[in-house]
């Protein structure tokens, strides 16, 4: 049974995440400190092993970006995603109290951005926004 649970996971489990997904690793000090930064987790576990996570990063009033959600392959199609967006979500529901023309914004993996229309996401460019752009 997967168990959810709100919390920060470790630089480790986070890397193993990443790595499992097809994102590498990185340095354990630079995953520490994305990671301090972080406004909200959620971490899925079977047992005592981490399968998935999610995280929310912004401003709290007018900015939030939903960062880094990610479920280990032999655990996917199995709602976890699911799961896990519906509790990012009702946290950034909490944030819309403060402002609730608060803008929540994410970059979905290539060929992912079916499972988060089904939230209400609208893929960029359209008719009032322009591309989202990134700068490496």
């Amino acid at each position: 049974m997967i168990k959810y649970i709100e919390k920060t996971p470790s630089a480790e489990e986070f890397n193993y995440l990443t790595n499992s997904v097809g994102w590498g690793v990185r340095k354990i000090d630079i995953v520490k400190e994305a990671l301090s930064n972080t406004l909200y987790c959620i971490c899925a576990y079977d047992d005592d092993n981490i399968v998935g996570f999610g995280r929310i990063i912004g401003d709290k009033t007018i900015f939030l970006y939903i960062q880094d959600l990610m479920v280990i392959p032999k655990y996917q199609n199995q709602k976890i995603g699911t799961e896990i967006m519906n509790k990012l979500l009702s946290q950034i529901n909490v944030y819309k109290n403060i402002n609730p023309n608060i803008r929540t914004y994410l970059g979905a993996s290539k060929n992912k951005e079916h499972f988060y229309e089904k939230f209400g996401f609208i893929c960029r460019p359209n008719e009032d926004l322009g591309p989202g752009m990134i700068l490496y």
